[in-house]
């Protein structure tokens, strides 16, 4: 089979397509014929040594998938050939057949195709435990989002609008607002590119204010991080939640007295850890989600496909902030 690898610690050119052996499922695995494989920030992260888990090389990137069930290992129960299934994995997804335990797996409804499931999981569930289980979000209430365009912003998006929330999308270009306001939107506001000094700074916090209105954000979604941080959070409302996600714009430093004068909390977002110590709550939120997919209120936004030779191009536009919505690999 066919493997786009990780050899080396470097950027996506460093990657390299190998052919290696096909896995066969070792007793208490299924093995999956990967159709499709989503690319996420921590794709980026991984292959440089940035991310908190370092898998051994060589190992491919890639950690949320969707295929089809080829052979199914001894004492595997609930499982035939030929299901459709997507899930998440950490890593190895770039691949084109993968030895899974079936506990990371969930069925792919029919009508549903490979790249939409491979796209639902990871970023979904991400956000759905941000909302509810440490943003504690309720219906009336404003959630702000930053770097709303991409694939957890757009999805902070939709699941904000499904709680009843008031949604304010700030995104960095008028192309992502528009795709922000299509996701469902109340208000889409264009911020500049940082650095930013501190009056540039302080335009900002005031961008914020006047787009979250004088109650200020109930609950922030920052999956940007970086100078972005600073201005967001002087817009929070009295006992507001801030949710740190992640940090493409690079590690903020919060002045914590800004906490202390909004009485506010501010929340890690540790998705896969939650999923791991409370795996019921999790699979509680993984149902939610499938309801909420049938009945049109969430939808994967699929923008941009690629063939695994090309998966590095992938990584590299993630890489660069490029990407509104999901990018897929088809293998």
């Amino acid at each position: 089979m066919r493997a786009l690898l990780s050899k080396q610690v470097g950027g996506p050119e460093t990657l390299e397509l190998s052919e290696l052996p096909d896995p066969m499922p070792s007793p208490g695995q299924v093995l999956v014929a990967v159709k499709a494989c989503a690319i996420n920030y921590p794709d980026v992260l991984i292959i440089e040594d940035k991310y908190q888990f370092k898998p051994p090389r060589p190992f491919a990137p890639g950690g949320e998938i969707a295929g089809v069930v080829e052979a199914v290992g001894e004492g595997v129960q609930g499982w035939s050939t030929g299901d459709r299934i997507m899930g998440t994995i950490g890593n190895g997804g770039l691949v084109e057949k993968i030895a899974l335990d079936p506990t990371r797996m969930f069925r792919l409804p029919e009508g549903r195709s490979f790249a939409e499931g491979a796209s639902l999981v990871l970023t979904y569930g991400t956000t759905i435990h941000a909302l509810l289980d440490r943003g504690k979000l309720k219906e009336g209430q404003t959630l702000l989002v930053l770097g709303a365009a991409g694939g957890v912003g757009l999805a902070a998006i939709e699941l904000g609008k499904a709680f009843g929330a008031r949604v304010v999308a700030a995104v960095s270009s008028d192309e992502k607002a528009e795709a922000a306001r299509q996701a469902g939107a109340d208000e889409a506001i264009v911020y500049p590119r940082a650095p930013f000094d501190k009056e540039q700074s302080k335009a900002l916090a005031d961008q914020f204010k006047a787009a979250v209105g004088p109650q200020g954000a109930d609950v922030i979604y920052d999956p940007v991080g970086g100078d972005y941080c600073e201005p967001a959070l002087r817009s929070i409302a009295w006992e507001g939640r801030y949710l740190v996600v992640g940090f493409p714009a690079g590690i903020p430093k919060l002045p914590l007295n800004l906490t202390l004068l909004k009485s506010c909390d501010v929340c890690g977002v540790f998705w896969g850890a939650f999923a791991a110590r409370d795996p019921q709550a999790n699979q509680a939120h993984i149902d939610h989600l499938f309801r909420l997919w049938e009945q049109g209120k969430i939808n994967p936004r699929v923008t941009e496909t690629f063939p695994l030779e090309r998966g590095g191009d992938a990584i590299a536009k993630m890489a660069a902030r490029g990407a509104i919505g999901k990018l897929v690999v088809e293998m």
